[in-house]
């Protein structure tokens, strides 16, 4: 395999984790309901109802084009269950964003401060984890997604913070 293939069925394949990490924040702009703290001393005031279904809609969505669009990746999409492949990659995103702001919040570290590269990669840990009982990629794959992720992290939160959509750019 080469490496630009490599590094696309990578990114490809965790597209909807990426997504379902973004949806939170989209969705409460748009003022979504149930934007109630899940539990707001055990993980801050930013983790929300909303972002756990907002997070499985958008793994959802992406998965739906992904197997409508007949890209080469490193799982075969009609063959998967999308509605459960969408829990395990949105779902298990947030988790991994929700034990990483337990942590945060144990260390006194606050709400929408950086916490590098725990940040960047939680929701990667997350989805991962989730989908390891019915799938579990190359440890090649996995480097990948561990090396680029916080690269595309950085841009995607720079871009939000463009737009108004983040208050801090990372």
């Amino acid at each position: 395999m080469d490496i630009l293939n490599l590094i696309l069925s990578s990114l490809y394949f965790m597209l909807p984790a990426y997504v379902a990490n973004m949806c939170p924040v989209i969705f409460d702009k748009l003022r979504f309901p149930l934007g109630a703290p899940i539990d707001e001393k055990l993980f801050g005031s930013h983790k929300t109802w909303r972002g756990f279904y907002a997070g499985y809609i958008g793994a959802v969505a992406t998965l739906f084009l992904q197997t409508t669009i007949p890209i080469s990746s490193i799982i075969n999409y009609s063959e998967i269950n999308i509605f459960l492949y969408a829990v395990l990659f949105g779902i298990g995103a947030l988790a991994g964003d929700l034990i990483k702001s337990f942590f945060k919040r144990r260390m006194g570290i606050a709400p929408g401060d950086s916490w590098f590269p725990f940040d960047q990669l939680d929701f990667v840990f997350g989805a991962l984890i989730y989908l390891s009982p019915f799938f579990i990629p190359s440890w090649q794959n996995i480097a990948v997604i561990i090396i680029i992720t916080p690269l595309l992290h950085f841009f995607a939160n720079l871009i939000a913070y463009v737009l108004k959509l983040k208050k801090v750019w990372w």
